[in-house]
């Protein structure tokens, strides 16, 4: 049965209750390391939690259906996820990833990928000619859309299309606007990554991640690397995950809403130099993201006028918290120069425009007219 977007959310491509078939509406936690065989040579299709898991196979279902992969993942958090990805490449490799990602994947890449012999090029990928930077040894393009935090749109399309001209792996990062947003398996993707401690979960309460793939070839060596690694996701953390993707169009719907009430607000501040967000019509980006996104999605990104400022409303708030993280059922105010980026060199961060006047801020699902009057007396009161 084909259903629709939010009916996946709940059952995955069609009904798919407990396979004990107790009718249980809450799909099991199979808390459990390993499982009894009836004999030699027999299985049950599960042998060891490591390997598989019945709670785990469940939402990498119900992550692949929305995504439109073949096959979906679920590691011990985002981090572990991308690491899978990394291992599908050898001493020698080259990658191009572009410069404005998560400061944790530019970590991973800077000291640890390096380490082990894949050298990178990181450019801007939603402005710069990328096939000048392809290499013999060039493996894959690594992107994020909207970047992480300067909110870059990259035209997957474009990329996607000079991937497969030179025989290249496209791998994207859907977090920011996860699979009810935005789908890139349609414009050209070979792998999506989430962080599903994000939007997937979408409740911070537990921490996720998962690679999906619309290739047998990468699935099954993908599938090999996590049962030898060791990074599956947990069960308990699996019914956290699946019991949040139920809500995820509401919450998506929601927190959209409320961030472009957020955008307008914060347009209109004296004190605010700037504000970062696909869904201002006329900016960079804008029409990209609209002809390959059904949304904007609910991050944003704004610059004041002063560190000063800055450091004032993070400790000024009396509703949002200031708190890593993002795409909760609360709003969150985050610093990207100590806090997601402060690993990833000063003069690069400069460069990318994430100076200590920047705050993002992941909107949430509270009612807009506090949220707009907890940032009013925040900034104002300085």
């Amino acid at each position: 049965m084909d259903c629709g977007f939010a009916t996946k959310c709940i059952y995955g491509n069609g009904k798919d209750y407990d396979k004990d078939k107790t009718g249980t509406i809450s799909f099991p936690i199979y808390q459990t390391a390993t499982y009894a065989h009836p004999a030699v040579g027999q299985s049950t299709g599960f042998d060891y939690s490591r390997l598989q898991n019945p709670t785990r196979e469940q939402v990498e279902k119900v992550v692949a259906s929305l995504e439109g992969g073949i096959d979906a993942l679920a590691f011990s958090s985002g981090m572990a996820a991308i690491t899978a990805v990394m291992e599908l490449f050898k001493p020698g490799d080259h990658l191009i990833t572009d410069a404005d990602l998560y400061g944790g994947s530019i970590r991973l890449f800077d000291n640890v990928s390096e380490k082990n012999g894949i050298t990178f090029s990181h450019i801007d990928c939603s402005s710069e000619d990328i096939e000048r930077y392809i290499r013999e040894n060039t493996k894959a393009i690594f992107i994020e859309t909207p970047t992480n935090p300067m909110m870059n749109v990259v035209d997957i399309r474009k990329v996607s299309a000079i991937a497969k001209k030179h025989g290249l792996l496209l791998i994207v990062d859907n977090t920011f606007m996860s699979p009810y947003f935005q789908k890139p398996f349609t414009l050209g993707a070979d792998i999506v990554i989430h962080s599903g401690t994000k939007f997937l979960g979408g409740h911070n309460d537990t921490l996720a991640g998962f690679l999906v793939t619309n290739s047998e070839e990468i699935s099954e060596r993908l599938r090999f690397l996590i049962k030898t690694v060791g990074s599956g996701l947990a069960p308990f953390d699996s019914w956290l995950i699946l019991r949040g993707i139920k809500t995820l169009p509401l919450r998506m719907e929601k927190a959209q809403e409320n961030a472009k009430a957020i955008v307008s607000f914060l347009q209109n501040e004296p004190k605010v130099t700037k504000v970062y967000y696909p869904g201002i019509e006329g900016t960079k980006g804008y029409e990209i993201c609209k002809s390959q996104a059904s949304g904007f999605g609910s991050m944003l990104t704004f610059e004041v006028e002063s560190k000063e400022l800055a450091l004032h409303i993070l400790k000024s708030t009396m509703l949002i918290p200031f708190a890593e993280s993002l795409g909760g059922t609360e709003t969150l105010l985050t610093y990207p120069t100590t806090q997601t980026h402060a690993d990833v060199p000063e003069e690069v961060r400069i460069k990318n425009g994430i100076t200590d006047r920047v705050l993002r801020l992941s909107a949430g699902i509270e009612d807009v007219a506090d949220l707009i009057q907890d940032l009013k007396q925040a900034i104002e009161s300085f």
